[in-house]
């Protein structure tokens, strides 16, 4: 054997020695169970930021608070809303509902034109609202127990009890003390007022927290409260604090939507998002799939008929094959006359493009694109918006996009 043959096998020889003593190292005993990685994941939002978040909502009566976490997660259609409800400060009552119903937006975000003083603050603190939206959606139950955190604190330091304007309900639920804050008349929401750096007693972190006014507002002591909206069944939202998340009044939703849903879960829309980016990476991964879903089954659609087309071609003789090429062409002219450009069966009814011709699908998609990035430059008509409007989970339809411009567009509905 050859010198650099011998190292060669020496060499081999080793290692194989070495392996069972590393695989004794690393392989579990036996019955024991594997290593797992117990450490707990990031989250995207800390206590100091929720705490900072909710501290002007917390005091808020359940149903409200629920419509608002629920709203808050569709920011550009809070601005479309508040803009609407500056340009029709009379419509209120029964032809304000009437008018909610040929809006395309959230019914979350609808119900909150019915009390215009939050909605407002909530379009001009919207940084706070996306965030507010992203917590929420990341960790529900962090939120819902943030909270009852603040309500207990605003509680110790006296700043939390029955008047006229508010019922304050204590319930024992297991070792935990609940907080349900209740409007005395149902039909009737008073919104209250108050300094969120002293409601609560000391407030606890170098950062203050969120305010809903501007910083020249003078609070008063305590609590205030404006003058009761008349909000009737708009308001159908609800704390569920059990479980640590919201719910639905179906009645009342119902009533106001002029619906017949029955399921009072609540989940969020990614269709009323409009294409505005989720901070949590989980909540991305979940929800932010629009146009990657539609893509994605546009080319399952595509591979799909391509198998199906190659099937066809191997049984087809050439003589077969230069009669379907022109009948193709022949047809592709004849659409080109009628200007419709012909329709890409892929993903037609959802993405609302299906009467756009092919030269211009690209431009008009870019269009909408930037329509619906544009939170604050244009009007409550903007294309972005032109999706039907969607309940929570077992409810609703959500209609397909524009045909407006192209010609031949469809509505969808699933």
């Amino acid at each position: 054997m050859k010198p650099r043959q011998q190292r060669s096998c020496a060499l081999l020889a080793a290692l194989f020695l070495a392996v069972p003593s590393v695989m004794a190292q690393t392989a579990p005993a036996p019955g024991a169970a594997p290593a797992t990685n117990t450490s707990p994941a990031a989250k995207t939002f800390s206590q100091q930021d929720l705490d900072q978040l909710l501290a002007p909502i917390a005091l808020y009566p359940d149903a409200l608070l629920a419509q608002v976490l629920m709203a808050s997660t569709y920011p550009l259609e809070i601005v479309q809303a508040a803009r609407w409800v500056k340009d029709n400060p009379k419509v209120t009552g029964k032809a304000l509902e009437d008018a909610m119903t040929q809006q395309p937006w959230d019914p979350a975000v609808k119900s909150l034109t019915t009390v215009p003083q939050v909605l407002q603050q909530m379009n001009e603190r919207l940084e706070w609202t996306q965030k507010l939206g992203d917590a929420f959606l990341a960790q529900q139950k962090d939120v819902m127990d943030t909270v009852q955190s603040l309500r207990a604190k605003a509680d110790a330091s006296g700043n939390l009890k029955s008047t006229e304007q508010m019922s304050v309900n204590k319930q024992a639920q297991g070792t935990s003390t609940v907080y349900v804050i209740e409007s005395p008349k149902p039909e009737v929401v008073y919104v209250p007022t108050y300094n969120p750096t002293v409601v609560y007693g000391t407030w606890p972190y170098p950062q203050p927290p969120y305010y809903v006014y501007p910083p020249s507002y003078a609070y008063p002591p305590g609590l205030t409260f404006a003058a009761g909206m008349v909000v009737g069944a708009a308001i159908w939202g609800n704390c569920n604090w059990g479980h640590g998340e919201v719910d639905v009044n179906v009645n009342k939703y119902n009533n106001f939507n002029r619906s017949s849903v029955s399921n009072s879960n609540w989940n969020h829309n990614v269709d009323h998002r409009k294409g505005v980016a989720y901070r949590d990476q989980n909540v991305a991964r979940q929800y932010q799939r629009g146009g990657d879903r539609q893509a994605a089954q546009s080319r399952e659609n595509f591979r799909g008929r391509a198998e199906s087309g190659r099937g066809e071609l191997g049984g087809m003789d050439r003589a077969s094959l230069n009669d379907q090429v022109r009948n193709a062409d022949r047809g592709g002219r004849t659409d080109g006359a009628r200007g419709d450009g012909g329709r890409f069966s892929g993903g037609g009814r959802d993405n609302g493009l299906s009467g756009v011709g092919n030269g211009a699908s690209t431009r008009e998609a870019s269009q909408r694109g930037a329509s619906s990035r544009d939170f604050g430059s244009r009007g409550s008509g903007a294309s972005a918006s032109n999706r039907g409007s969607s309940s929570f989970s077992g409810g609703g339809s959500r209609g397909g996009g524009g045909g407006g411009r192209g010609g031949g567009g469809r509505g969808g509905r699933r």
